[in-house]
């Protein structure tokens, strides 16, 4: 007899759960796609709130957090010198490594975290290891023997969704940021190389970031897609388009993620939508960037970092 009402229980409880999902999903269908109005009041294609701090980790060439929402990444980069890859013996090349902090989310946890931050480093590596990204050129030496490689640590802080995008533009900001010292090359009488680095930390070089992408990752839910989904609307989503675009609106690369379906009609218009999007991006980005290094040490620092 307990049993038959212990089992009637359970069943009553996922039948309310089932209810109150319907209802909820239904009410946001209503809100964020009929009127163009989603749950927190942005339109479609509107970004969350966006905090973005630059040099905030003194033991790297260049450093970069920031807050999209209540998603905080954190971006260190580091240069060494290494030997170039075969293939490719004139220019240097970048590595990255995410760090998917169980703190941020406890979806992080054990090898969740793990598969994730695999995936989120071979997508950063096909994004942005490529010259027509950066400038992999400037990054070598001497051809064949040694080149700069520039080490991309990512630290997920804080999960709130709309990771690729944040990731992408905490990269292009700590790229911004990264000095690499000038390098000196001798030969003494045997003819073997040295290599000397400045010490003067404004005899550098600095990276051209003007052709580094931004990804933008549109949600497909119901008829529309939205551009900086959270969590809640990615639970939502079907699918998912990732799409990297230049400053010129020049699209990069692009992955379907999730395991929905995209028709050919909806490919098309979430790729225009991410290409707007993603090249009205870039120019306010650099404005700030910009402008915060020509505060210099008068620039107001923010956060837990500060």
């Amino acid at each position: 007899m307990l049993q038959k009402k212990e089992r009637h229980s359970c069943s009553f409880s996922l039948l309310l759960v089932l209810q109150l999902l319907l209802i909820l999903l239904e009410s946001s269908k209503s809100l964020e796609y009929k009127d163009d109005l989603r749950l927190d009041g942005r339109g479609c294609e509107d970004y969350r709130h966006m905090e973005i701090e630059t040099d905030v980790v003194s033991n790297t060439d260049g450093s970069a957090k920031i807050s999209l929402g209540h998603t905080d990444v954190l971006v260190g980069v580091k240069a060494e010198i290494g030997k170039p890859k075969a293939m490719v013996p004139d220019e240097g090349y970048l590595e990255f490594f995410v760090d998917c902090s169980a703190n941020a989310t406890p979806e992080f946890e054990g090898r969740g975290g793990e598969e994730l931050g695999v995936e989120l480093s071979n997508t950063l590596y096909k994004v942005f290891n490529n010259r027509q990204s950066v400038d992999l050129r400037s990054l070598c030496i001497c051809p064949g023997e040694n080149c700069w490689v520039l080490y991309v640590d990512v630290l997920l802080l804080q999960c709130d969704g709309n990771l690729f995008d944040a990731i992408s533009i905490a990269i292009k900001a700590a790229l911004f940021n990264t000095r690499i010292p000038k390098v000196h090359i001798s030969e003494d009488e045997e003819g073997v190389k040295e290599i000397e680095l400045s010490d003067d930390p404004y005899d550098c070089m600095r990276l051209n970031v003007e052709n580094v992408p931004c990804i933008v990752t549109l949600c497909k839910i119901g008829h529309r897609h939205v551009v900086d989904a959270t969590l809640q609307e990615k639970a939502c989503s079907v699918a998912s388009l990732l799409i990297s675009v230049t400053h010129r609106g020049t699209v990069t690369c692009v992955r379907k993620m999730g395991g929905g379906s995209l028709d050919p009609e909806s490919i098309f218009e979430m790729t225009e939508a991410g290409k707007r999007v993603g090249k009205a991006l870039h120019a306010p980005l650099m404005e700030l960037l910009q402008k915060e290094e020509s505060l210099g040490k008068k620039r107001q620092k923010v956060g837990f970092l500060g």
